[in-house]
């Protein structure tokens, strides 16, 4: 029987949505802590194919913690709705009149807070949603009818302005991402479409005080995957010859892009492309397409950004970088070494200087958010020095202890994406707790770990009800008054 490593052990989805309140705690949860910690992920609500399914493509489940006065009030997991929850759970779609709706998957990759409101976010052309404060979806959230393609997994909010940036991609815009501006009244307020060399995967971006950095590296879209899972087999050839015309060529309409297949819980229809020329572009954040300045580099590819700020006239960025990505292992991002490097990227020369940081095999990196696109001085990661790609260490790079500092679990836990937290809105920058998940598979549990953001000693942990599977990204999403 076939296995499928994101299926099972830590990955293995969850069957159940649980309410449970007055969670046990060990330690002292600071009374600065007022709000919720939500982290979602996939988690498939039905059977799948293991020899064809993706990580990436498991419906969305979105997991939260209540923290305030020193409690932890309850503990909520809720399926992102979709089609495929409509069914299973026996609901009614949150959003009927929204044609994207009825061809996405529940989002699955990141869940933000802006502006008051509660969103699930997902890429690649698919709908995000708008949640309740207790999870439950709401309803597609295309900022106020602003944003009909999709979305972003990675918009970034500039600490400044309160504004969201975002870089999307989806293969019905042909050779193009698309950069946007959401203004703090909830409303896109620029636009600008990006030549790319093709129709590459571009699962974040960076920002500077004054600039717009854009990773096109050679993952693109794969159209004999997407034939094969879309088209039935007498008819796949022509599909091919079809798709190959246009993707990553010229745009599609969209309400044509929307209702081709979305393969749920199947194969991606991404892969390593070793003729991509990789580069990455440097466009003025009031600038246009004809004034991106494109920098090669060498073949490699980029989930996560950490951040990236502007010195002596170039760009520089702390990132988590992988040899290659959907290459032989079509199930996940497993393929090849990743370690944190900094590029020095020079827009003048049109150089990139790659200066590797740490050897040890580390993801999902984050600073204090209230530094994005400026200088930083620490960051948090996570991952195993063996080489995997979750691991039972959580470590800062930086800061007044140096670096890094690591912090082991031990064998058979693993650690999520921890997030910052500041203890106060103006307190000094990496001044406050690290949160996220651990999981101890030797008893199938999970505990939201609080850490001291600068020791990674201990400060609290919460018990939570269910083991919450491996998942992507979380965030602190502080109570409207604290």
């Amino acid at each position: 029987m076939t296995t499928n490593r994101f299926l099972d052990g830590e990955y293995a989805p969850v069957r159940a949505e649980l309410t449970e309140h007055a969670l046990p705690v060990t330690g002292t949860l600071p009374d600065w802590l007022d709000g919720r910690y939500l982290r979602n992920g996939p988690n498939p609500i039905a059977d799948v194919d293991p020899d064809t399914y993706n990580w990436f493509t498991g419906d969305g489940m979105v997991h939260g913690v209540r923290l305030s006065g020193g409690d932890a009030l309850w503990y909520r997991n809720r399926w992102v709705d979709s089609p495929a929850t409509e069914r299973r759970l026996n609901r009614p779609a949150p959003d009927s009149a929204s044609r994207a709706f009825l061809h996405g998957l529940g989002a699955n990759t990141n869940v933000i807070g802006f502006q008051g409101h509660t969103l699930a976010l997902v890429e690649a052309g698919l709908p995000c949603a708008e949640l309740s404060e207790e999870l439950d979806t709401l309803g597609v959230w295309d900022f106020d009818g602003t944003v009909r393609s999709g979305y972003t997994a990675h918009p970034l909010e500039d600490p400044a302005t309160g504004e969201l940036h975002s870089v999307s991609y989806h293969f019905g815009l042909g050779n193009k991402v698309r950069y946007s501006v959401i203004g703090v009244d909830g409303r896109e307020r620029r636009r600008v479409d990006i030549t790319v060399g093709g129709s590459p995967m571009m699962h974040a971006f960076s920002l500077t005080e004054s600039t717009v950095v854009i990773y096109d590296l050679p993952v693109t879209f794969d159209v004999e995957t997407a034939a094969s899972s879309a088209v039935p087999r007498r008819l796949r050839p022509i599909a091919e010859l079809a798709m190959s015309a246009v993707v990553g060529r010229v745009p599609m309409p969209h309400l044509l892009s929307e209702r081709l297949p979305r393969n749920r819980a199947g194969s991606l229809p991404y892969s390593w492309d070793p003729d991509y020329r990789p580069r990455v572009g440097l466009m003025p954040r009031e600038g246009g397409d004809a004034d991106v300045v494109w920098i090669d580099v060498d073949p490699c590819f980029v989930y996560h950004p950490m951040n990236a700020h502007e010195e002596n006239g170039a760009v520089v960025i702390d990132l988590a970088v992988h040899d290659r990505t959907f290459d032989r292992d079509r199930t996940g991002p497993t393929d090849g070494g990743h370690r944190m490097e900094r590029w020095t990227l020079d827009p003048l020369r049109r150089t990139c200087r790659r200066e590797q940081l740490w050897d040890a095999a580390v993801e999902f990196p984050r600073v204090d958010d209230r530094f994005v696109g400026r200088a930083h001085d620490c960051g948090w990661v996570v991952g195993d020095e063996g080489g995997g790609l979750f691991g039972s260490l959580v470590a800062r790079m930086g800061g007044r202890l140096g670096g890094p500092v690591v912090r082991r679990f031990g064998d058979g836990v693993f650690a999520g994406e921890f997030t910052f937290v500041p203890r106060s809105s103006d307190a000094a920058q990496g001044d406050g707790a690290v949160i996220g998940l651990v999981t101890d598979m030797a008893n199938e549990s999970t505990r939201l770990a609080v850490l001291d953001a600068q020791t990674l000693e201990d400060i609290a942990y919460v018990d939570l009800p269910q083991r919450v599977p491996a998942g992507f990204h979380g965030n602190w999403l502080p109570t409207a008054s604290s």
